[in-house]
């Protein structure tokens, strides 16, 4: 069995070796026709877009995506095919509740958001809007919950996108990326939604880039409809709009969801996907490194979560480098979430 994957997927060699699988390993944007015309399966990321162009006359009958969103793999052309495709829902969903907590954390901090004091709209409640709403439930915050799709199933506690933006004080969205339906997400916040909005509030997106016009969130920027912004997202990726990047109080290149943690969670649940296809047997354990910093005696809990994890490092790097966002992304340092850590301060205030 031939296995094309993904280099930059990490602790993923030793397991395959250990598996007694024979992969090649590729950066995803190089993965080509020629390159899968005889494996048997993919391991990607976002950065392959699995289609007819890429798959047409192969022999690969089986693709894990390392990643929560599949909307770089053509699923119709995948079940003509006869072509088992996987993902790894909310395989990061920690992990950008880690990044979102940051960022919550900080605008208490430099911007005097009073976060009990404040309402909070979460668009789209998966794995990653429901961790988000559990954590700023017991931090005080009112939380209004956004999901068409499930409200439309008969389910309850979910409001309108209209009173999200009327009521809210910080937006984030969490939605997967849809073109079609009538609940699609591609430029769910446009001009419209952008003008709608009653309260001046924090924006945030650690979604997918095309969930939000980018015209119409830097007029809403320069207008002052919106506070200000928080993207780790971005249309055109990795070619990014760099007037946005650098009017935004933090921009980050498309890691909210990067820890070790959760990219070890997305490399086991695509070994388990591939070994239960083809059955291969047991996948090794997948642990990621200690962290490679300790956490000093603090004074409060915020203060620690910061040091564990302060966004404005990676938006400084890429708001100096933007033209290595790629890089950046691929090549992302060692970040732990708090179960790795042991630390004892007062409650978080």
């Amino acid at each position: 069995m031939k296995v094309i994957v993904d280099d930059k997927i990490p602790y993923i060699r030793e397991a395959l070796t250990m598996m007694g699988v024979d992969a090649v390993y590729v950066p995803g944007s190089h993965i080509d026709n020629a390159l899968v015309h005889y494996a048997d399966a993919l391991i990607i990321r976002t950065r392959t877009r699995c289609n007819a162009t890429l798959l047409e006359g192969s022999s690969v009958r089986f693709i894990a995506t390392a990643t929560i969103g599949y909307d770089h793999i053509d699923t119709a052309y995948c079940a003509s095919q006869g072509i088992r495709w996987t993902n790894a829902p909310g395989c990061n969903a920690a992990s950008v509740c880690q990044y979102i907590q940051s960022v919550l954390l900080l605008l208490q901090k430099e911007r005097g958001v009073q976060l009990a004091e404040s309402t909070i709209g979460i668009i789209g409640v998966g794995h990653v809007g429901t961790l988000v709403a559990n954590m700023v439930t017991m931090w005080g915050m009112r939380v209004l919950l956004c999901d068409p799709p499930r409200a439309e199933r008969g389910e309850q506690g979910f409001v309108s996108l209209q009173e999200i933006a009327r009521e809210a004080d910080i937006i984030t969205l969490h939605t997967p990326l849809t073109y079609e339906g009538p609940h699609r997400t591609w430029h769910l916040a446009d001009e419209a939604f952008f003008g709608s909005l009653q309260r001046k509030p924090y924006f945030i997106n650690t979604s997918r880039g095309e969930t939000t016009d980018t015209r119409a969130l830097q007029q809403a920027l320069d207008s002052g409809l919106i506070a200000q912004c928080i993207i780790d997202v971005w249309e055109h990726e990795p070619h990014i709009d760099r007037h946005l990047l650098e009017c935004c109080y933090i921009g980050t290149p498309h890691i909210a969801g990067y820890s070790a943690d959760g990219k070890a969670n997305a490399t086991r649940m695509s070994l388990e996907a591939l070994s239960t296809h083809f059955g291969l047997g047991k996948v090794p354990p997948i642990t990621p490194p200690a962290p490679d910093k300790t956490i000093p005696q603090t004074t409060s809990r915020a203060e620690a979560l910061l040091h564990i994890y302060n966004p404005h490092t990676d938006s400084s790097v890429l708001k100096s480098h933007p033209e290595d966002f790629e890089l950046l992304r691929g090549n992302y340092p060692l970040r732990r979430e708090e179960t790795a850590y042991r630390f004892f301060c007062r409650p978080l205030r």
